[in-house]
């Protein structure tokens, strides 16, 4: 995996606080279950285990009606890196917690509701949530135990906040996308939201709800299964090589 980092980065409020020494035996855990950390040279697993301990000094993690794990924490610290791995220096400072569920939940966001309407995996908090991610404990185990159904739900999270930025979350993350760039992005969008809708994408339906779902769902392939969707969908694949600055 080859990466290309990009340097400039005054454009983002920088939020540093002392970050805990990486726990060595993490470093199996990582190898055993992210595939993106596994696919990394050994200098540059050393960044991302110094990147998940910054994210983890500036962000919490809560739960309800479970015990958070090392490996729950692992994989939402992990999940906040991925995205923004070629970018030297990023904070989330839009987020100050992650809340896991044991399971997915309603609008209500209740998840011991046995109706058909717990159906929410993740979510951004809005209102009195605002601030923080709620997550699935089994969507966000299911992200790195399935590579192969281009899914991913804490990244898809994490993918919003990005594109929250900006204050909107509407598909275009100015943070990512350099002015010019954003109509070609928006022209890609729309035909690959068109090809959703008439059965010629391998990316699922959701992405066709409107831009912003679209960006996330198309990013979650992205990480999870970049020599896929480089082969099904080329120019998007690009687009996200550019936007991340990141290339396989």
């Amino acid at each position: 995996m080859a990466l290309l980092v990009f340097t400039s980065y005054a454009f983002y409020r920088t939020r540093k606080k002392k970050a805990k020494p990486f726990p060595k035996h993490w470093h199996n855990m990582l190898l055993k279950e992210v595939e993106f950390y596994r696919l990394l040279s050994a200098e540059e697993q050393l960044r991302f285990q110094n990147r998940m301990m910054q994210f983890l000094s500036e962000v919490y993690i809560d739960s309800v009606n479970l015990e958070i794990t090392e490996l729950d924490t692992l994989l939402i610290a992990s999940s906040g890196v991925i995205p923004v791995f070629a970018f030297k220096d990023w904070h989330y400072t839009t987020l100050s917690g992650v809340i896991l569920y044991p399971d997915n939940f309603n609008e209500d966001f209740q998840f011991s509701d046995k109706s058909k309407s717990k159906r929410i995996a993740g979510v951004v908090g809005t209102g009195r949530l605002e601030g923080k991610m709620i997550l699935s404990r089994k969507a966000l185990h299911h992200g790195f135990k399935n590579d192969n159904d281009g899914r991913n739900t804490a990244i898809h999270e994490f993918v919003h906040l990005i594109d929250k930025m900006d204050d909107q979350v509407d598909g275009i993350p100015q943070i990512l996308l350099q002015h010019p760039h954003v109509i070609p992005w928006l022209k890609l969008i729309h035909e690959e939201m068109g090809n959703i809708n008439q059965n010629k994408s391998k990316l699922r339906a959701y992405g066709a709800t409107n831009q912003a779902e679209f960006f996330a769902v198309a990013s979650e392939y992205f990480f999870e299964s970049p020599e896929r969707l480089k082969k099904a969908h080329p120019e998007l694949y690009k687009a996200l090589v550019k936007s991340f600055k990141m290339k396989y």
